[in-house]
């Protein structure tokens, strides 16, 4: 909608995981380097925490990207199944069904890793919303990490999860699994000048040339009411863009995000509410509606 009235080729701040999209902060730089560090390194087990909306499929995403032909890698999006079913995810994804033999799930792996190894390709399962897997699945994957030669482990595996991970894996029963977690970190939010910054490469990345668009007390605004976590920030400023754009306005100011998240607070209360109906018919209603009773009072 607002696109052309700023001069953008797309949307900058979707919600989507688009690593051309992606900023590379210090705690994210931070985290992608010991990730990177750790698997040219050959360690079995890394595990990445960070609370909701602050990026961790994006940094999952940009991991994939820079890892060469030297890697097979192996992405399961939502690891929330069975033991068995996790296993033959990992077999599909690995292009091995053809070889399966019954449900010898592990020694289809096994063979196709040794096969691997002998090539010099390194093989790395990056398992995001890890929080999900169910207790018997996490036995699954202590299992993969088994397979190794006497040299060297023949598979590395990469948790990215909410810290609830972190509750679950302090489990007895599965105390084994976190005894093999050879790398850890943590994904903080970002500052109030990394919020600034995270702005200003997002509107660059979507093709804006121009004065700054958010200014100080927008900024500041931001960051009150985000925290600085990226998802949330994302949000507003595509509310806040939205509502300048309705009002005739271009550059946005604090009053624009403070409607924004005025907005965003009584849509999440109206869902809460009417979760069951809004999900199936009112949802888009409730949406403009919210935006017309608040955008008047600006025009």
């Amino acid at each position: 909608m607002y696109e052309q009235y700023y001069g953008l080729v797309e949307k900058p701040f979707n919600l989507t995981p688009d690593t051309e999209f992606y900023y590379q902060s210090l705690t994210h730089q931070e985290a992608l380097n010991v990730l990177l560090v750790a698997i040219k390194s050959g360690d079995g087990f890394i595990k990445l925490t960070g609370e909701v909306g602050t990026g961790k499929t994006l940094l999952c995403r940009k991991l994939l990207d820079l890892l060469g032909d030297d890697f097979q890698t192996v992405y399961i999006p939502n690891p929330y199944m069975s033991c068995d079913s996790l296993l033959r995810a990992v077999v599909e994804e690995m292009g091995l069904l053809d070889s399966l033999k019954g449900d010898d799930y592990l020694s289809c792996i096994n063979k196709h890793l040794i096969e691997n190894a002998r090539q010099n390709i390194q093989t790395i399962i990056l398992l995001d919303e890890a929080q999900s897997l169910p207790v018997e699945s996490l036995e699954a994957i202590r299992l993969l990490s088994n397979l190794e030669t006497k040299k060297q482990k023949l598979i590395q595996i990469v948790l990215f999860g909410q810290p609830e991970l972190d509750t679950k894996l302090q489990q007895k029963n599965i105390r084994q699994l976190q005894q093999r977690i050879v790398h850890a970190c943590y994904l903080d939010n970002l500052s109030i000048q990394g919020l600034a910054r995270y702005v200003e490469h997002r509107l660059d990345a979507a093709g804006y040339f121009g004065p700054r668009l958010f200014n100080s007390s927008a900024i500041k605004s931001l960051f009150d009411n985000t925290k600085g976590v990226p998802r949330l920030i994302n949000l507003l400023c595509s509310k806040a863009m939205m509502i300048s754009f309705a009002s005739g306005e271009f550059y946005v100011t604090e009053k624009h995000i403070q409607v924004a998240a005025r907005d965003s607070k009584q849509v999440n209360r109206s869902f809460s509410k009417k979760a069951s109906v809004a999900i199936h018919t009112g949802i888009t209603v409730l949406i403009t509606c919210s935006f017309s009773q608040i955008i008047e009072p600006l025009l």
